[in-house]
């Protein structure tokens, strides 16, 4: 089944369960997934849809950070169920040390050799860990390891 297939199928079980926080946290990854297949003018693969999941993600975290450094607890737990809900549309993520012996060979493979060669080097490991591990986690990594 894709994953747009089941995101419709999550959303149809939500409403059909009266969920209606983890419906509204679908219907925005809804919605964000047709944008841009207009704005695009595509049908999206699961890559893309995966795609589209880490860019919310990322939105979500910066804006739980913005509401907690306001004292808005109220808001940023609303932004954290929504983080919960798209991350189950992830594929299982790396861990941290997988995530190491990727970046090693890729360094080794690319023949990187300081932080001038990070760009070649996360380029590199960017389609070896897209939708498994957190880019900006992965950058700290290139940056410990090249600096």
């Amino acid at each position: 089944m894709s994953l747009k297939l089941q995101i419709t199928e999550d959303m149809k079980t939500a409403m059909r369960a009266k969920d209606s926080a983890r419906l509204g946290a679908i219907r925005l990854l809804q919605a964000a997934i047709k944008q841009r297949e207009v704005d695009e003018r595509i049908e999206l693969t699961d890559s893309d849809v995966i795609s589209a999941i880490e860019k919310m993600l990322k939105q979500r975290r910066d804006s739980i950070a913005a509401y907690e450094s306001a004292n808005r607890d109220d808001l940023a737990d609303v932004e954290k169920y929504e983080v919960s809900v798209l991350k189950t549309y992830l594929p299982q993520q790396l861990t941290e040390a997988e995530v190491l012996s990727i970046l090693e060979k890729v360094v080794v493979d690319t023949g990187a050799t300081g932080i001038k060669d990070m760009s070649k080097v996360m380029a590199a490991i960017k389609p070896l860990v897209a939708g498994k591990a957190d880019m900006g986690m992965i950058s700290g990594l290139i940056k410990t390891r090249l600096g």
